[in-house]
Parts: structure tokens; C-alpha cells; sequence
């Protein structure tokens, strides 16, 4: 199954155990910060790790996920309430409602297809408002990720909150042309094995900036790592400050 760690919630409590706060969060609640009070999108927010922390920072946020199972997970956390969740994608997003928008945890990958991609830059435009900020992290090609997503060096153990513990691992399925198919495994206690797919799309610099370019973004910045390192001396990523060009005609 596509995305399963997203949908099945045995699966969901899995990836929040797996993910908890890290420096990519450090840096996009300190950046949105420099917009106090801001009205904020988190599109792809998950569990809503940062977008309650943002929340919780004084600004008025708006978490946006396909996934049912992810958000009825982010709804129960303290300070959810604070929060307005929407089950969706970036076509249900209204027009100039946000001062700043992020997408975190290389969401931006899951947008395979250049369709995909211009047709979310789209949305994202027209729903900040003129000047508004884009932020958003993808996997640097130049670092060569899924050369370490293999059986061995993937193998991890993640310990649920019930005391249970999971095996894991990432192999790659697929490579084409900046296209990389993965498939997770998750082993239960019980011996249950569940599968989770994806294809993710690695985009080079120039890639994401001309892409930004013709959605009618500037492009602030390219950071390299979370300790805004330049592009290749930090933590193979590719961590991206926008800013909206003019007004949607």
C-alpha cells in the first residue's frame, strides 16, 4: 500500500514513535517566527508535530493532510484544539488567507510528477498572500540518500509508547531519472509484517528553483542543512526559502 505509514493508524503511531522533534523543526518555527502572529499553513502536516509547536508560538495555523488516519492522530494531541485541521490537499486551499505556508519532512518529494509539483506551487501561490513565504525541505540528488536505504544499513527498532518495539527497514524498489521507489517493512511484535510504498522525487537546485520561478515565487534562500549551511556542506538537503512574486491574477 501507497503511503501506508499516513493511512493505516497501527502504522501512524509507528512514524510519530520514529519522528519526534528534530533540528528541521528548530528551523522552520524559528523562520516562520520571523513573521509574529502569523496566519501559517502546514500542508502535509501529519501527526501535527510542528504545526501544533507553531500554534503554541502565537500564530494562527491551518494543518492540511490527505490522510484521515494522520490527522484523527494530530487531533488528539494537547493543543490540537488551537488548530484548524483540514482533510485534504492544496486544491481545497482558499485564495491570499495565509502570511506564510511550510511543507516539512520532504513532503515536497511526494509530489512525483512535474504535474503534481507545478499544480501545488499553483495552490501555494494563490493561497499566500502577496510577499507571503513558501518554506520547505527536499532531499539534496547530490547526497545519493537511497544509496543508504538498503535492508542493512536501514535496519532500525522503534519503541512504541505501550512498550511494544517494531523492526524496520528501508529497501529501494526503483531508480529513474531523479525517481526513486522505496517500500518500507514494519514488524510487529506478533510477527505481522506491514509494507508502506512510495516514489519520491529527488529535484536538484536549479530544478526547484526554475520550478519556483515559473509559479511566481523569488527564491530568498537554498540552504544545504538545518544550520543554514550553503548547498552540499550540511545535511544533504535542500531547504528552501520563497517568497511570493505579486499578487495571483
Amino acid at each position: 500500500m501507497r503511503h501506508r505509514e499516513f493511512e493505516d493508524p497501527r502504522l501512524v503511531q509507528v512514524y510519530d514513535a520514529e519522528c519526534p522533534w528534530g533540528p528541521d523543526d528548530d528551523f522552520f518555527l524559528a523562520v516562520v517566527g520571523e513573521t509574529p502572529g502569523a496566519r501559517v499553513l502546514d500542508l502535509g502536516c501529519g501527526t501535527g508535530r510542528l504545526t501544533i509547536a507553531l500554534a503554541a508560538a502565537g500564530h494562527t495555523v491551518t494543518g492540511v493532510d490527505p490522510a484521515q488516519a494522520s490527522l484523527a492522530a494530530a487531533r488528539r494531541k494537547p493543543g490540537a484544539d488551537r488548530i484548524t485541521w483540514i482533510e485534504g490537499t492544496s486544491a481545497v486551499l482558499p485564495t491570499g488567507a495565509y502570511d506564510v505556508a511550510v511543507m516539512t519532512s520532504h513532503v515536497a518529494q511526494l509530489f512525483a510528477t512535474r504535474a503534481q509539483w507545478a499544480a501545488t506551487l499553483g495552490d501555494l501561490r494563490r493561497a499566500l498572500v502577496p510577499g507571503g513565504r513558501l518554506l520547505f525541505d527536499s532531499r539534496d540528488p547530490a547526497d545519493r540518500r537511497w544509496e543508504r536505504w538498503n535492508p542493512v544499513d536501514s535496519r532500525r527498532r522503534i519503541a512504541l509508547p505501550d512498550g511494544r518495539e517494531v523492526r524496520a527497514w528501508t529497501e529501494v524498489t526503483a531508480i529513474s531519472e531523479g525517481d526513486v521507489g522505496i517500500q518500507h517493512h514494519y514488524v510487529f511484535p506478533d510477527g505481522e509484517e506491514l509494507l508502506s510504498s512510495a516514489m519520491l522525487r529527488f529535484r536538484t537546485e536549479r530544478d526547484l528553483r526554475d520550478s519556483l520561478r515559473m509559479a511566481g515565487f523569488t527564491v530568498e534562500h537554498v540552504f544545504g542543512g538545518w544550520r543554514r549551511e550553503p548547498v552540499g556542506a550540511g545535511d544533504g538537503e535542500l531547504v528552501v526559502v520563497a517568497r511570493t512574486t505579486s499578487p495571483c491574477p
